[in-house]
């Protein structure tokens, strides 16, 4: 078997357009475009290339994008500030500071401290606490890309056993809960996981969020599975490459997710939907 690929990027392009189309019947009801405020602290230069990514998506769909740079010395308690006069702006409907955070930051703390009907990230206990209770609000960008993409294949999600690798707060465990949400049956792996071949090789669905190269390999897939990549590693070369090991899973798999192209677009495209949303809705 040669898995059919699923093209995030294409995927994520009609979302945009979507969006973008959406944003304008606002306006020609003469409401305001939906607002943005995005804050970058530090020069991590994967995180700025994110930030990059996402403003120039906001500019794209019509979005009121406000931009934050702060320096790395920036303090907990100005990042605060911050946050709390952006909470009391009714003009911004999301608010996203990005991820990773310098290490003398609480990021619990300064997740907690946005407004839940302005956490486009959905990283907000509120919102994950709605979302386990199955009442989603906003949800986390990146699960909830992966769900559109899942969608996209046609298959049915009811009863199918998802394996989920990665089980970090921004991915794998809301991931997790997306996927009952979707009726799927799930089993969680960790750094703890012992014999990590036998729960993938199980697996109608697997999703993989880790951040290492090749943690999954390809003749563990299951015949017919659908391998969804949510890791971004670069290579010594510059290249990137996922956490599956590709060109093996592909023989195997029924569907599979490039890296890049693939989950990457989808998150930046949900995060315009949550954005839409939270003005549409929320607001």
């Amino acid at each position: 078997m040669s898995a059919q690929i699923i093209d995030g990027k294409g995927i994520a392009a009609r979302i945009r357009t979507e969006v973008k189309t959406a944003v304008d019947a606002r306006i020609k009801q003469g409401l305001r475009a939906p607002g943005l405020a995005v804050v970058l602290i530090g020069e991590n230069p994967a995180s700025r290339v994110y930030v990059r990514n996402k403003r120039k998506a906001c500019d794209e769909v019509g979005f009121v994008s406000r931009s934050y740079d702060l320096p790395a010395d920036t303090t907990q308690q100005q990042l605060l500030e911050l946050i709390d006069t952006l909470n009391e702006d009714d003009a911004i409907d999301g608010i996203l500071v990005q991820l990773p955070l310098p290490t003398h930051f609480q990021e619990e703390l300064v997740i907690e401290r946005i407004h839940p009907d302005k956490d486009v990230d959905g990283f907000h206990p509120y919102n994950i606490g709605r979302l386990a209770q199955r009442m989603p609000l906003l949800q986390p960008c990146t699960p909830k890309g992966v769900m559109t993409l899942l969608e996209s294949t046609g298959e049915d999600l009811h009863g199918k056993h998802a394996v989920i690798v990665g089980a970090s707060n921004i991915v794998g465990r809301p991931m997790t809960l997306e996927l009952l949400l979707g009726g799927a049956t799930t089993t969680t792996c960790h750094r703890f996981t012992k014999n990590l071949s036998h729960h993938v090789s199980q697996g109608d669905i697997v999703v993989a969020a880790v951040g290492k190269p090749g943690i999954v390999q390809g003749q563990w897939i299951k015949e017919g599975a659908i391998v969804i990549d949510v890791g971004i590693n670069r290579q010594a070369d510059g290249t990137l490459t996922g956490d599956v090991d590709f060109a093996a899973a592909a023989e195997k798999a029924s569907w599979i997710t490039p890296v890049p192209g693939g989950v990457g677009p989808m998150t930046v495209a949900t995060l315009l939907q949550n954005t839409l949303y939270a003005a549409n809705e929320l607001h």
